[in-house]
């Protein structure tokens, strides 16, 4: 190990522990952002439980509806990924000051993505949830519900750039509390909107989907002023103009593109299995929308402790440090597996108690806890597949994780739960059992990528 590694390694007894000062810098980063991400999806677990146990034909409108939005979202999310890694990066190569440069551009893009994928989806999204082959009633419902959830995708995507920053910064911390505060102001929303009080009309959905807007919203202002109001704000450059480079620029963009090309690909996949589910009823997809959340809920963990690799990950990459890049993602790819494997352990018993959280319907919950059951096989090859595709973009390997989840979730997911589930008659199974095997491939493929390029190095 060379000396600023062993340097920056803690010692006891004599001996240096750079494993053990790895995990716990993980660990110390990445928790904040899994209490953040978690809280992404509390927001919509409040949501679908205040929705689903209001309605069940409620809740498949709030999650049909949801959907297109999920995916740009999650791709937007993909593509800001470079503030995070280049900042991670100006740390480690000790450029302070060149951070502020990153928000700058962030924020920039952010606004743009926000603006562009509201306007092409209030105009474009009620007419895709016709053509798919939905139930005229369904569609009409989602539709209402989908037009509310595009007014927050703004104030949420500059809220992501923002707290991307704070994560490459080794700051988690606020981002963290204050997505729980949004999700405070989101639960009581709801409470009010979606059965209706205080003289309100009960809206269902629509209220759901309101009470997230307002949230995001919040949380977007909330970001933006914490930072401006930050001591150190003036040295990291967030008011200053940073001189023109171009380098820097196409860099972040290139990150940015092959992670959000990636979530494309995984989210539209998902995205497609509510169409599936769809196509079988409105009761499947409400069935199906409790298997999904629940994995999103558990995948938060998984996403958090993809923040640490990447960050952990870009510094060793940013101050030259081959061992260091490896050290700091097989660190993490344990912590992942161990996290993977515990809480399949702990869904599988309870899948019926969970399922019953989100609906008493007995025709729902005959077909949801069963699927939810089986997707527990999935949890750790899911977490293992994010975690690693974020240390090979910390480290340079851009695309490679594209190609990788365009395999795995469009070429392989999306056709083999089509034909489980209605060819074969295997219904909400058939979708949990194509979601198992993707997540296997996905995995499998970028874990031996990681060994390739660590023995090349």
């Amino acid at each position: 190990m060379d000396r600023p590694a062993a340097q920056a390694s803690s010692v006891a007894g004599g001996r240096v522990l750079p494993v053990r000062t790895e995990l716990a810098e993980l660990l110390k980063l990445s928790g904040p952002v899994v209490i953040s991400r978690l809280g992404i999806m509390a927001m919509g677990l409040s949501d679908a439980i205040v929705v689903g146990r209001y309605s069940a034909t409620q809740l498949g409108y709030h999650a049909l509806g949801w959907a297109p939005t999920s995916v740009i979202i999650t791709m937007a999310i993909g593509l800001l990924s470079g503030v995070q890694v280049m900042t991670a990066r100006a740390i480690g190569e000790g450029r302070l000051h060149e951070t502020g440069a990153v928000l700058r551009r962030g924020l920039s893009y952010s606004l743009w993505i926000g603006l562009i994928s509201m306007a092409a989806l209030v105009l474009a999204g009620p007419l895709f949830l016709h053509a798919i082959g939905l139930e005229k009633s369904l569609a009409d419902g989602a539709s209402k519900v989908l037009l509310v959830f595009c007014l927050s995708l703004p104030g949420y995507v500059i809220s992501v750039s923002a707290s991307f920053w704070m994560e490459g910064l080794s700051r988690p911390g606020p981002g963290a509390w204050a997505m729980w505060i949004a999700n405070a102001i989101n639960l009581a929303l709801d409470l009010i909107l979606v059965p209706g009080h205080f003289g309100l009309p009960a809206l269902g959905a629509i209220g759901g989907a309101c009470a997230t807007t307002g949230a995001r919203t919040f949380l977007a202002v909330f970001m933006l002023g914490y930072i401006a109001l930050m001591p150190e704000a003036r040295a990291l450059g967030v008011f200053d103009k940073p001189e023109r480079n171009r380098a820097a620029e196409a860099e972040q963009r290139r990150i940015g593109f092959g992670a959000g090309a990636s979530n494309f690909f995984e989210v539209a996949a998902f995205a497609s299995m509510n169409v599936i589910a769809g196509w079988m009823g409105g009761l499947a997809v409400a069935a199906w929308a409790i298997v999904l959340n629940v994995a999103a809920i558990v995948f938060m963990v998984p996403l958090g402790l993809a923040t640490g690799a990447a960050v952990r990950v870009g510094r060793a990459y940013g101050a030259r440090e081959p061992r260091g890049v490896v050290r700091a993602g097989l660190v993490a790819f344990a912590v992942t597996g161990a996290f993977g494997g515990l809480i399949s352990l702990a869904v599988w018993p309870n899948a019926a108690w969970i399922s019953k959280a989100y609906t008493d319907n007995p025709m729902t919950l005959a077909m949801a806890v069963p699927a939810l059951v089986i997707s527990c096989l999935m949890y750790l090859p899911d977490s293992l597949q994010v975690v690693t595709a974020q240390a090979l973009r910390a480290r340079g390997d851009v695309w490679l994780p594209t190609g990788t989840h365009l395999t795995s979730y469009i070429a392989i997911m999306m056709p083999l739960a089509w034909w489980l589930a209605i060819p074969r008659h295997m219904g909400i199974l058939g979708i949990s059992w194509a979601v198992v095997i993707a997540s296997v491939v996905s995995a499998g493929l970028l874990l031996v990528r990681f060994w390739r390029l660590s023995r090349r190095d």
